[in-house]
């Protein structure tokens, strides 16, 4: 498999993300805002999770090994799930600061400055979500989309943090000035609650995968294949294991057949596993698929 391509752009991701996490942090410790400071440290742990998706991607391309003779696509639900993780405990730490900053009564936010420094991050991390998001769509790349999903959250947060700040900024030198000071936080709050469900999601899903637990919509595909085929070919039987590890399914299928009904020779066999492959559409690079015939229920 060729991953020159997502390599290429992870790289640029990488160096994109170095300079927008730059920017939060500086940004956000001259203007004083706690949400622009989170959003360069969800940057900063974005930049750590690209680098090991990259990584992860360059061992996909050697596609086995001696001592990994199945291939190294176990370790992308696995970036996944750390990326998910990491992400959401980014967003629990995130939402304590905002518990504090409330119970202590707020403070003071350069509102102006921070207002446009939040507007160039949130153009700048949608902007690379729609790039990353066309060039993952036509890879068919999971790690891509992780990373599309780092910046389109990176991005709705400034988002949210410019809205807020515009609403600052009406609210001075007004009857409702008293609560200046406690929007930073409360946006912080907002934006770590609407936030943290995502990278959970995504957690739990990779999780999944790193489980082997049998995905619903292949195992469903297998199970009508095989039923109609172990029908129009009077077998006594099938038992199927299915899994989804990152880009690749695992698919295996025993068809247990009678001890005196003959299979034919080799080629006719073979014929038969490829009717089961096109039939599955399974005839990709992304699928490992094994098929036998025996007639030993110990077999199946």
């Amino acid at each position: 498999m060729d991953t020159a391509r997502e390599q290429r752009i992870l790289l640029l991701s990488i160096g994109m993300t170095v300079a927008v996490s730059a920017a939060g942090f500086l940004g956000g410790l001259l203007v004083g805002s706690q949400a622009i400071l989170f959003d360069g440290i969800y940057s900063l742990v974005d930049v750590a999770l690209t680098l090991v998706s990259l990584s992860v991607l360059r061992l996909v391309a050697r596609e086995q090994s001696p001592r990994f003779q199945y291939g190294y696509w176990h370790l992308e639900p696995m970036v996944e799930a750390l990326g998910g993780v990491i992400l959401s405990l980014a967003c629990v730490y995130a939402l304590a600061n905002a518990v504090i900053g409330l119970t202590t009564g707020g403070h003071v936010v350069k509102f102006g400055p921070a207002l446009w420094w939040a507007g160039l991050i949130s153009a700048t991390n949608l902007g690379m979500a729609a790039f990353v998001a066309r060039q993952a769509r036509r890879l068919h790349s999971p790690l891509l989309w992780l990373d599309v999903r780092a910046w389109l959250l990176g991005g709705l947060m400034a988002l949210a943090v410019v809205l807020a700040f515009l609403l600052a900024l009406a609210l001075q030198d007004g009857p409702w000035q008293h609560w200046v000071p406690y929007l930073d936080s409360i946006v912080l709050m907002l934006i770590s609650l609407a936030v943290l469900p995502v990278p959970t999601r995504a957690a739990f899903k990779a999780l999944r995968e790193v489980l082997q637990v049998a995905p619903d919509d292949l195992d469903q595909r297998v199970q009508q294949v095989m039923q109609a085929f172990v029908r129009e070919r009077g077998y006594a039987g099938f038992t199927s294991h299915v899994a989804k590890m990152g880009r690749m399914r695992f698919i295996e299928i025993h068809v247990l057949t009678d001890p005196a009904t003959p299979l034919g020779t080799v080629g006719e066999v073979d014929a038969m596993r490829d009717e089961i492959a096109v039939r599955l559409d399974a005839r990709g690079g992304m699928f490992w698929l094994t098929i036998d015939f025996t007639a030993d229920p110990a077999w199946t």
